[in-house]
């Protein structure tokens, strides 16, 4: 499957740093990605960080025996956005063998922080 026919390609993801220590992905703010009152959708900027997660744990992985999946995710969402775009930057707190923790800010174009989550990703075996 191409990326292209994912959620990250639907809501326009795209990569700009990928690296065990730092996934970097980004996202328009459009009519895709926001609530019918205008503001940038909660759900979509979950989205965004658990794929910034995942995509970091990924790269932790041997994807030939292994699974990256996402166990639990939280969000906060602190300010509101009507367009532009919105970058998510990923860092590990916690690389384990069973789960990995990922601490994600979005943030505008600005660096004005949007949306702060934390992701656990479940690491799993290949059958």
């Amino acid at each position: 499957m191409a990326i292209e026919d994912t959620l990250i390609g639907t809501l326009g993801m795209t990569f700009t740093e990928l690296s065990k220590e730092r996934v970097v992905c980004t996202m328009p703010v459009n009519e895709k990605t926001r609530q019918p009152i205008g503001l940038l959708h909660g759900g979509a900027s979950v989205a965004l960080a658990e794929t910034a997660a995942s995509i970091g744990a990924f790269l932790h992985i041997d994807p030939k025996t292994q699974f990256a999946a996402g166990l639990e995710i939280n969000a906060n969402h602190i300010r509101g956005k009507r367009d532009g775009i919105v970058t998510a930057i990923a860092t590990p707190l916690h690389i384990g063998r069973t789960t990995m923790v990922w601490h994600i800010e979005i943030v505008d174009e600005q660096h004005k922080v949007i949306c702060i989550s934390r992701c656990t990703i479940a690491i799993g075996e290949q059958k």
